[in-house]
């Protein structure tokens, strides 16, 4: 590594054989019977997944997907010893406020092509020159294109701390930043150790809220509806947080082995989304951009990186420094930046304004939106645009 700090082009190009073996363990699938009940208690459908089998294998054209990624400015970088990948577009308009968005599991920079348009060049998707960002969209250390993490200690806040290192290696002295899932944990932390020149967080998902439930209120509807919510995500949702939180190896072996088994983990995630991406495949109707090219774009970029176990470790990290803090009886340090949240109705828990008042009490930016669900930036990329145009706009001149 003759220059740590360096700052290298990177260019996707997947060897054919990779390609071929893929499709060799596609063919080689053991399936089960079909499920006793008619909705997905019992977990990912059959019927979904081959149906979405049948289109990978027919339809699906990866080197479309390898010519769009590579059209856009891809980098890499050393931090703290691992290799990190990001997307790097510059809005054509100079005074353009820089932006670095987190994405989750099991997502990866796919979840959030669709927003470079609509926030590097407002004026061709509707919105004014002053609403322009500059875009990092980093891929988490584990995950995507980045590097594997060969040490124990990547929870949430050595990311963020290596995020500011990158937008200081960027010379971006000023800079917001957004997140949801696992993006939600980073950019929290982002805005609890407020580096120098991050003016702003954003939020989609209150990631928050499992660790405080009996402290968020209940009293109108909308609040008693995300309790419920919380609560059934608890019991029954939360399958694939328990298993990757607590033995992410033991998940990895199947995942790394298996490219259906791969694809069936990521989809059973949560109900609305796993419906949308459900109806795209069986009935052929995506929601937003929920398509059927962009989830298998996903599941297959997964895949080929083979990053089903060094995604997984994420969650086992976070869980440690979880208890860890709980047991020591330490209580983060306060968000000393401006906040803003975006509140998704097909969130897995919607949360009412009140809930986010409770974890960010100077709470600078908050609104409700009528469509979209947990993936926001990629199911309704115009209207994640929106928000953050709005959400950000007192910041672009501060």
């Amino acid at each position: 590594m003759s220059n740590a700090n360096e700052i290298r082009p990177f260019r996707l190009d997947t060897p054919e054989e990779a390609i071929a073996e893929l499709r060799r363990r596609i063919a080689a699938t053991r399936w089960p019977t079909r499920e006793l009940v008619t909705d997905r208690s019992q977990g990912v459908q059959l019927a979904t997944v081959q149906e979405l089998v049948r289109y990978w294998t027919t339809d699906h054209d990866w080197r479309a997907f390898e010519a769009k990624l590579n059209a856009l400015p891809q980098y890499t970088t050393y931090i703290d010893g691992v290799e990190i990948h990001f997307i790097h577009v510059r809005s054509p308009h100079e005074n353009a406020l820089p932006l670095i968005i987190t994405h989750g599991w099991p997502g990866s920079v796919v979840e959030l092509l669709g927003v470079i348009g609509p926030l590097t060049d407002p004026t061709a998707h509707g919105g004014r020159a002053e609403d322009a960002f500059h875009l990092v969209l980093p891929s988490l250390p584990g995950y995507g294109f980045s590097g594997e993490p060969t040490e124990l200690g990547w929870d949430a806040g050595r990311i963020a701390r290596a995020w500011a290192k990158l937008m200081d290696r960027l010379d971006y002295p000023r800079y917001v930043a957004q997140g949801g899932d696992v993006g939600a944990a980073v950019t929290d932390a982002m805005g609890r150790q407020a580096p120098k020149g991050l003016l702003g967080i954003h939020f989609n998902f209150l990631a928050g809220a499992t660790g405080i439930k009996d402290k968020l209120p209940a009293k109108s509807e909308q609040e008693r509806a995300a309790h419920d919510a919380l609560n059934t995500f608890a019991k029954e949702g939360s399958a694939y947080f328990l298993e990757q939180s607590t033995r992410p190896q033991t998940i990895g072996y199947s995942l790394l082995d298996s490219p259906v088994g791969l694809a069936a983990w990521m989809l059973d995630h949560d109900t609305d989304s796993y419906y949308k991406i459900s109806r795209a495949f069986v009935d052929g109707e995506p929601v937003g951009n929920l398509t059927r090219d962009t989830i298998v774009d996903n599941i297959t970029l997964y895949w080929l990186t083979g990053i089903g176990a060094s995604a997984a470790r994420w969650y086992w990290e976070f869980g440690r420094a979880m208890a860890a803090a709980s047991a020591a009886g330490q209580a983060p340090p306060p968000v000393s930046v401006p906040v803003g949240f975006t509140t998704f109705p097909g969130e897995l828990w919607a949360a009412p304004r009140s809930w986010v008042e409770t974890v960010y009490p100077d709470l600078a930016y908050f609104n409700e939106v009528d469509k979209g669900g947990h993936f926001a930036a990629w199911e309704e990329p115009d209207v994640f645009a929106t928000e953050m145009r709005a959400a950000f706009r007192p910041l672009q001149k501060s």
